[in-house]
């Protein structure tokens, strides 16, 4: 039979093909204009039963209430019938879909992130993408039933900040939250990103996994956590070594996360990536990708990799959503203002002539290759790019320890002490560093110290008992060195990151200058990495 309504008066046009996304013409009658209800259309043009009613209403539709009772059983059944099914499931670490249905056109968004299994006939992708195909499919009024067991899960008591933000640092905070929760926060070292971090997990209150890349860092979290939002210790879980805790608020490291993230990622709504830079790695990308959370904050001090990778960082975290220079922290009073001061010296005669030669030996051997395209023959079993590359490292080795750089170190030294500086030094090399510590007299930390002598070291350091501590590139990152205002750079990479994070160890909170000495030899490799290093003040000072 079917449902019949009139309209009183004249249609225009426009009014006229309205009607007709939810019914057909019959006819006119007396002056009347007469339609037949087409439920397959209505529910086609994205019509439920309410939206129906107020278009007959706003034509004022001849239709009793019987009729109205049918539209809505009719739009109902249609809907049954036309409905789509899929059931989600989470097993090994992937999403798995499995349609009940032909999907069709309503995959046509999301096809990018699924991966179609043809022998079982199922859909996979990673957690990363929970939140977004389920608002898709529902989008689609696909009935979904969800057996993966996720659900956002807010902190049992809302923590409240005891903390007073800087005003870059509510800046921070505002635009993250301006961008639905998610987002990568770039400031540099010692501008206090971690407390970012601690108010964010305040602001959202949801079940929150911290991943910090080295052991010194999650303690280093666990601490300001407990203090910034007044918790106590067993509010804070650590999921590292041997203690595997999983509390509402979670820390852990890169390596623990990666080993175990099927395990925690049901459990966290929110995930803060510290060191973000390090996320890109093809083991450490698998935290974000199999990550529930759809609420994301980075933190870094230089996202921008040079490879390239942070194209995939920014997909997974929200792309950077704040910004402050070393610089513009400094003229704020925030950060200690800095210079650099280049020294160079020579090789001595000796030393020149075993440069010159292993630089001839390398240039035969290396046939015009580049280091990563030497690298790669190595590996096939190129014996002459495997030599090359030893002879590099000869050549780097001559140059990093060179006679005058220890004697320029020495001046640098004594002239900074004198003037009662907190110094550092760096180097790349195990042995010139305890070689430098005998020389001065003074600690040396590197990846081999015991943790409670490397504690006691910085203790007393910081309490200006030691006046200069060596350092090898295990503390350009992840660990918390006190304050110092002078860096004398003795070996180092061309890498822009270790720079920075080398310069933003000087840069706390306080008056005096930072000095950063780059002590380089004259005509060698050094030159042109110092130039690529310093190239790196351009993003400090933009």
């Amino acid at each position: 039979m079917g449902v019949y309504f009139r309209i009183n008066r004249w249609l225009e046009k426009d009014d006229f093909q309205e009607l007709l996304k939810i019914s057909d013409y019959v006819g006119r009658d007396r002056g009347r204009t007469i339609f037949i209800f087409n439920p397959s259309k209505a529910v086609k043009n994205g019509f439920d039963t309410e939206s129906i009613i107020d278009l007959l209403m706003s034509y004022g539709a001849e239709i009793n209430e019987k009729d109205l009772e049918e539209i809505k059983s009719l739009v109902e059944k249609e809907l049954e019938r036309k409905s789509v099914k899929i059931e989600i499931l989470y097993k090994d670490g992937e999403i798995i879909i499995k349609p009940e249905n032909f999907l069709g056109e309503v995959l046509n968004d999301v096809r990018d992130v699924l991966h179609y299994d043809r022998n079982e006939k199922i859909f996979k992708t990673y957690p990363i993408y929970y939140r977004k195909i389920i608002s898709h499919f529902n989008r689609y009024n696909v009935k979904i039933i969800d057996k993966t067991g996720f659900i956002e899960r807010s902190l049992p008591i809302k923590p409240v900040l005891n903390i007073q933000l800087r005003d870059y640092q509510k800046e921070a905070l505002n635009k993250w939250i301006e961008n639905s929760y998610r987002g990568i926060i770039a400031l540099p070292t010692g501008s206090g990103k971690t407390i970012v971090g601690v108010a964010a997990v305040a602001e959202l209150s949801k079940w929150t996994l911290i991943v910090a890349f080295t052991r010194e860092q999650v303690k280093q979290w666990k601490e300001q956590l407990i203090r910034g939002l007044k918790l106590s210790q067993s509010e804070v879980g650590v999921f590292h070594g041997e203690e595997k805790r999983i509390a509402p608020i979670t820390v852990s490291t890169y390596q623990t996360a990666f080993r175990y993230i099927e395990t925690l990622s049901p459990y966290f709504s929110f995930i803060i990536i510290d060191e973000c830079h390090h996320l890109p790695a093809d083991k450490f990308r698998k935290i974000a990708l199999h990550s529930f959370a759809y609420y994301r904050l980075g933190l870094s001090a230089t996202p921008y990799r040079e490879d390239g990778r942070h194209e995939e960082l920014f997909p997974m975290l929200g792309g950077i959503v704040y910004t402050k220079s070393a610089k513009e922290l400094a003229e704020e009073g925030y950060l200690a203002p800095f210079m650099i001061k280049v020294v160079k010296v020579d090789l001595t005669p000796e030393e020149m002539k075993i440069y010159k030669d292993l630089k001839d030996k390398y240039s035969k051997l290396s046939r015009g290759y580049t280091f990563e395209e030497l690298v790669s023959r190595a590996k096939k079993g190129d014996e002459e790019a495997a030599e090359a590359l030893r002879i590099r490292t000869q050549m780097r080795m001559l140059v990093h320890m060179a006679k005058e750089k220890i004697e320029a170190l020495k001046k640098i030294f004594y002239e900074e002490l004198k003037k009662g500086s907190k110094i550092l030094i760096f180097t790349q090399y195990i042995d010139q560093a305890e070689e430098i510590g005998k020389l001065l007299g003074i600690p040396v930390i590197t990846g081999e110290t015991d943790p409670s002598t490397r504690k006691k070291n910085f203790e007393l350091f910081r309490s200006g008992y030691y006046k200069a501590l060596v350092v090898t590139s295990v503390g350009d990152e992840g660990i918390d060195i006190p304050d110092a205002n002078v860096g004398i750079l003795v070996a180092g990479t061309g890498s822009r990151r270790q720079f920075i994070q080398r310069l933003g160890r000087l840069l706390r909170p306080k008056e005096r200058e930072a000095v950063l000495y780059e002590i380089i030899v004259r005509n060698t490799f050094e030159e042109a990495e110092s130039r690529r290093r310093r190239s790196a003040l351009k993003d400090l000072e933009s």
